[in-house]
């Protein structure tokens, strides 16, 4: 059995928030993954399913962000479970937005719901930090963590919540290179390399490599003009045509 746990905070008010994305890789992977529906327990919400071979308990702690170590403490006791079959899905100021990382014990870095889980099961769980960006400037913080994701950052939370459903099955494997391998190819997929019209290569561009591949042939010049042909008209002549 393992414990996947998520952070944020309950209610409609804050579902939507950037300190919930913990929240919504948990319902992401549920929904994918056929989950039992959630249901109350542990002073949170649970779902149990699978994941690959690996049976796993998945749990949206309802204590709020400060205390969330309340409810994991409770699951893992009851579940006999140690750390070290917990992975903490949470949002994390110092990755760039959609990007994710798996970590191995160490600190809290301020994060409360962290600092929560500290002080109830100690600090060697697994944790998936989900880059959300920083606001600039330490005293924004609060507002920023407690604010709603812009249209604007839709498109990249699909990708990186998606890829994270993609990589469950590794992760509860134990295989973070391949959970994460499978979040980079949703939220940076590979380009595609010649499609027509556009060049490829690298970020700056490229030739095409290959056997067809070849210096560019210069254009051909345009065709030589006609030689006027020689006016033979009289001083007369010429002059009556300009009048006439």
């Amino acid at each position: 059995m393992l414990l996947f746990t998520g952070l944020g905070n309950p209610g409609a008010k804050y579902a939507g928030n950037r300190h919930n994305i913990g929240f919504m890789a948990l319902d992401r992977i549920a929904e994918d993954h056929g989950f039992s529906p959630w249901r109350a327990k542990f002073q949170g919400e649970v779902a149990e399913g699978r994941l690959g071979s690996q049976k796993v308990l998945l749990l949206k702690p309802m204590t709020y962000m400060n205390n969330s170590g309340q409810s994991v403490g409770e699951a893992l006791r009851f579940w006999k479970l140690g750390p070290d079959a917990l992975t903490v899905f949470h949002d994390e100021l110092d990755l760039a937005p959609g990007k994710c990382r798996v970590k191995q014990g160490g600190g809290h870095a301020g994060h409360n719901g962290l600092r929560s889980i500290h002080q109830h099961v100690g600090a060697e769980y697994q944790r998936v930090r989900l880059g959300i960006g920083h606001p600039g400037h330490k005293d924004r913080v609060a507002g920023y963590v407690l604010a709603d994701f812009a249209k604007a950052e839709q498109d990249w939370l699909d990708d990186l919540l998606r890829g994270i459903s993609d990589g469950a099955a590794a992760l509860a494997a134990g295989d973070a290179g391949k959970f994460q391998n499978a979040v980079a190819l949703r939220v940076n997929p590979p380009r595609s390399s010649g499609g027509a019209g556009g060049p490829s290569g690298g970020p700056n561009g490229g030739t095409a490599k290959g056997p067809q591949a070849g210096p560019a042939k210069p254009p051909k010049p345009d065709a030589a003009p006609k030689q006027a042909t020689e006016d033979t008209r009289s001083p007369l002549e010429r002059l009556r045509d300009w009048f006439s």
